[in-house]
């Protein structure tokens, strides 16, 4: 069996832990002048940036449960909570969407008046901290984690062009009806990120094969390796989203050289694949002989 976990830099979480909360910090501010302002766009791209500080801090609790041991009652570690804290982040914020589209529709039924400037200002300085955050990301050490953050804040992005797109019409031309129209897109950029993650949560969850792998692809690369016969009962699976596990019944030529394909089966999927927790059943190809022959007496 093989086993082995690797830390993310001091730096990474660093970035990820200031990231979420300048991110966090920010969507108070754009929330509270948005509810003042009367501008519906704001809210949405206060919200927005609220579910990027969710993914944020997802990915900073994944640098931080990455150094907590197994224990006794948790054998596994804990990176399942990285699952049901994204599974929260995702159903609250489609909550939030279903409450922004059906203000939408009653702000252009009845139109209210919108303070362009301060709309114009708060979504200025939002996109100016987006950038810096997506800078932070985009210049700190790479990792999964980073990526995947780092796709959240450019799709945030988006959201604070359309929030100051609003407060700029509102303040050149009056036309109120921009701001429940723009929140309306904001809502679609929340939705199609929030599905997609609450798609990889539920799947996770039910402890599914990592949608980046194939386990059809998996058994064949170990079947190809000198001294495997076949493989089967192979199960991968994952107990956090960047820790996939894997665990397979061998049919080896020769048991002697078990030490040895074991090492090459292990080199395999750590530098291929990226798992690194792998449990491998040998069995003797003679025993699997003698089985079918008693079977067919």
């Amino acid at each position: 069996m093989g086993h082995a976990h690797g830390l993310p830099n001091t730096s990474a979480r660093a970035s990820l832990a200031l990231a979420t909360l300048l991110t966090l910090g920010y969507a108070a501010v754009e929330a509270g002048v948005g509810l003042w302002a009367g501008s519906l766009a704001l809210v949405a791209d206060a919200g927005h940036m609220v579910s990027d500080a969710g993914a944020l801090a997802l990915a900073a609790a994944a640098a931080w449960f990455a150094r907590r041991p197994a224990s006794r009652l948790h054998s596994y570690g804990f990176g399942r909570a990285e699952f049901i804290a994204a599974l929260v982040n995702s159903v609250g914020m489609l909550v939030l969407v279903v409450w922004l589209a059906v203000s939408a529709v009653l702000r252009l039924q009845d139109p209210r008046p919108v303070a362009g400037e301060a709309v114009s200002v708060t979504a200025a300085l939002g996109l100016l901290i987006n950038i810096l955050v997506a800078w932070m990301l985009s210049h700190g050490e790479k990792n999964l984690n980073t990526r995947a953050a780092l796709l959240h804040v450019a799709g945030d992005l988006l959201g604070s062009v359309a929030a100051l797109i609003a407060g700029v019409v509102i303040t050149f031309t009056g036309w109120t009806p921009i701001d429940p129209l723009l929140s309306l897109v904001i809502g679609a950029l929340i939705v199609t990120s929030s599905l997609r993650l609450l798609r990889e949560v539920l799947h996770g969850l039910m402890e599914g094969v990592p949608l980046h792998l194939s386990p059809e692809e998996v058994g064949r690369a170990i079947a190809a390796v000198p001294g495997v016969a076949s493989v089967h009962d192979l199960h991968i699976w994952s107990v956090a989203p960047d820790k996939p596990m894997l665990s397979a019944h061998l049919l080896v030529k020769d048991l002697k050289q078990w030490e040895t394909v074991l090492g090459e089966v292990q080199a395999l999927l750590h530098e291929r694949y990226g798992i690194e927790h792998v449990t491998l059943q040998p069995e003797p190809v003679a025993h699997v002989v003698r089985l079918v022959a008693r079977r067919d007496e």
